[in-house]
């Protein structure tokens, strides 16, 4: 999950922001360590056979070289392209995040318009959220490696409870050559049909409601799909990439510290160890390292989403909000699942499951 600090930012003082940066979790200490210190190697190399290992007339050489290396150096957009990279990365991290499917309004809805306290209208209302989530968990296991690492095949999402084997069989002999994660939410809708038909559902502004809100949790899904089928484009990508690093490559030769003998323009010190231009390699390649974090939130990053933590926490609230809500059925956390005390299942197919693993209806 985005590593939060909000806590200890959260009055302003004097130096409020100085204990930040002593953070390593998810800092940029972190993502640029490695990075830095080869360029701090690398320029070091140069310098000691600048200063150790030329005669003077390669030493003449080299310096006219960084002389002009220091000159057209500058003539790389590097503001530009990277701030324009970085404004669209975080643009679609935000928008990832956005599209992040959550059952709230679903369950509101369904809990608010399909009636029923017996046994039936129990598991109609169980059965439409967990619908709803096993889309979610089909759509997070596609584009994020942490859910694909908990689910590696559909075995696993059935042993979890999302999915009856009866209806992995319905998933497995639908062919396609997408993700096909919008099946739950059509066995969603035709139940919902089914409920209207028995009368659990009013009428049929009720129904539209519950397709309405439905539709609104399947874009979501639909636009998790396509923010990992459409990336940046990959040129732009590598331009970026490519301008960063060849800037800093000509800047191992054109910022090295002249010999002051020779009374080059702006080399009248030798202090060895170029301070600023540490600074630019920090603040640019820093830069670049923060859209190459943010460009795909689904990953094993610090900052990125934690998606199984999210799966969790939306099947939980959504069997409240459907079952508990309506005759306050006592539950207990065991295996982080939810399981029943009170009112157990009248299947034996579905003793065996956890909990919220309901049968087909």
């Amino acid at each position: 999950m985005t590593v939060s600090y909000t806590l200890e930012v959260a009055d302003a003082r004097f130096a409020g922001f100085s204990k930040l940066l002593f953070r390593w979790k998810g800092s940029i200490y972190k993502l640029l360590y490695k990075e830095f210190i080869v360029f701090c190697l690398l320029y070091s190399a140069i310098s000691i056979v600048y200063r150790c290992s030329l005669n003077e007339t390669q030493q003449t050489l080299f310096e006219k070289t960084a002389l002009y290396c220091e000159q057209f150096s500058n003539f790389i957009p590097m503001s530009f392209v990277l701030g324009f990279y970085v404004t669209q990365a975080f643009s679609r991290w935000w928008g990832q995040y956005t599209s992040f499917p959550l059952p709230d309004n679903l369950m509101m809805v369904v809990s608010g318009n399909v009636h029923g306290v017996d046994e039936r209208g129990r598991l109609l209302r169980r059965t439409l959220m967990r619908y709803a989530n096993l889309s979610s968990v089909l759509i997070l296991r596609s584009i994020s490696t942490r859910v694909r690492r908990r689910f590696p095949t559909l075995d696993h999402i059935v042993q979890a409870g999302f999915m009856t084997e009866k209806e992995q069989k319905h998933l497995d002999h639908l062919y396609s050559d997408f993700n096909k994660y919008w099946m739950p939410l059509t066995w969603f809708s035709n139940l919902a049909a089914q409920a209207r038909e028995e009368g659990r559902v009013k009428d049929d502004i009720a129904l539209r409601l519950l397709m309405d809100e439905l539709n609104k949790y399947r874009a979501k899904c639909s636009m998790l799909f396509h923010y990992d089928w459409i990336s940046i484009p990959l040129v732009y990508t590598q331009v970026v990439t490519v301008a960063v690093y060849s800037y800093f490559a000509f800047c191992l030769i054109g910022r090295q510290f002249l010999n002051p003998k020779h009374k080059y323009l702006g080399h009248s010190l030798d202090l060895y160890i170029p301070v600023f231009t540490l600074l630019q390699f920090f603040f640019y390649a820093g830069w670049l390292k923060v859209g190459e974090l943010i460009i795909n939130p689904f990953g094993e990053d610090d900052d990125d989403f934690e998606t199984n933590q999210l799966i969790d926490r939306n099947i939980q609230v959504s069997m409240l909000a459907v079952d508990d809500m309506h005759q306050n059925l006592p539950l207990l956390e065991k295996d982080k699942y939810w399981v029943e005390k009170s009112f157990p299942l009248n299947s034996d197919e579905a003793q065996n499951q956890p909990s919220w693993v309901l049968p087909t209806i």
